[in-house]
């Protein structure tokens, strides 16, 4: 791949949205696919997102619900969510051309334990494919404010291609070849970003959740290094930079959802409005853990609050009792 000229985004929600967009102020000619023939038309018409409230899709995106129209494209951003990646990867084997397929989801396929480069790789036999992840919020990127990402494939030069393709006056890309550590940050950093939320819905300070911030990190560390991740991806932008933005405000999702659980809501309340990734990874991140012999007690209180065996009373007593021990 020597460049990319037309970029196709697979998915017409906010993040989708946002990408096309990033993509046209890069130069690039886009083509926005959503399932959804009468959404697309209107979004066509009218240029206004409703997924993205006042963001105007840029003059250089087409809208389609037309898949034969991903067929042209030079390289595929599949911006759905983690646990439709795999479906969306089969419609797209199903049409003509080879461009590689760039994963934009953060998570962990629920039963197969497959991160996402490897359900597209298995949905799309043939199909190259690359992992985009970083400290990133859809409303941002979708308004020009500045934001730097990383890109990572096995091919190093695919991955640099990708980046050129996309980087633009306000989006920064960074290539690697460290696939699987940037897919465990975006994935991990939903799980603990729930923990967050619920300490600050819950009233617990600032102090707690810094603590859970830092000890979160440690965790994500202590999970990458056991699948063979770099350090300085996990310290990087697709590691610790996006921990540190989805645990520190509302405008992320999974934070979103934990400080409506520590609020007093239900799992279900705190999901009706938004979908939250960390929700459907955390199983499939511990049970990955359990099998690596990889200790998360912050992700296992997590799961516990989503699958009802604990109550966030019950979850800050089981942080706050563990047995005293050294910093790692």
């Amino acid at each position: 791949m020597t460049g990319a000229n037309l970029i196709g985004v697979a998915g017409a929600g906010a993040w989708g949205m946002a990408l096309a967009n990033a993509a046209a102020a890069a130069g690039r000619s886009v083509v926005l696919w959503g399932r959804d023939d009468r959404r697309m038309r209107a979004l066509a018409a009218q240029r206004l997102s409703d997924r993205l409230p006042g963001a105007v899709l840029a003059p250089a995106v087409e809208a389609t619900s037309d898949l034969e129209n991903l067929a042209r494209c030079d390289a595929i951003l599949v911006a759905t969510p983690a646990q439709s990646s795999r479906e969306m990867a089969i419609r797209l084997s199903g049409t003509p051309g080879s461009a590689p397929l760039v994963s934009c989801a953060k998570g962990i396929e629920r039963g197969t334990h497959r991160f996402m480069t490897e359900v597209l790789g298995e949905a799309a036999p043939g199909r190259r494919t690359a992992i985009l992840s970083g400290p990133s919020f859809a409303a941002d990127v979708a308004a020009g404010l500045p934001t730097a990402v990383t890109l990572a494939a096995a091919d190093e030069g695919l991955a640099r291609a990708l980046c050129d393709a996309l980087r633009g006056p306000n989006l920064r890309l960074y290539h690697s070849t460290d696939v699987r550590g940037v897919e465990i940050g975006g994935a991990a950093k939903n799980v603990l970003a729930i923990a967050c939320g619920v300490a600050a819905g819950r009233g617990l300070g600032a102090s707690a959740v810094a603590a859970l911030i830092a000890r979160g990190f440690a965790e994500l560390r202590r999970f990458g290094e056991a699948f063979g991740a770099r350090g300085s991806t996990l310290m990087g932008l697709s590691g610790l930079g996006d921990l540190v933005l989805t645990c520190s405000t509302p405008q992320s999702r999974n934070f979103a959802f934990g400080q409506a659980l520590g609020r007093g809501a239900s799992v279900a309340e705190a999901g009706k409005d938004r979908l939250a990734e960390g929700v459907f990874s955390a199983l499939a991140l511990l049970e990955l853990a359990r099998e690596r012999g990889v200790d998360m007690p912050i992700a296992e209180c997590v799961e516990g609050l989503i699958e009802g065996s604990l109550d966030v009373a019950a979850a800050v007593a089981a942080l706050l009792g563990r047995p005293p021990k050294g910093e790692e």
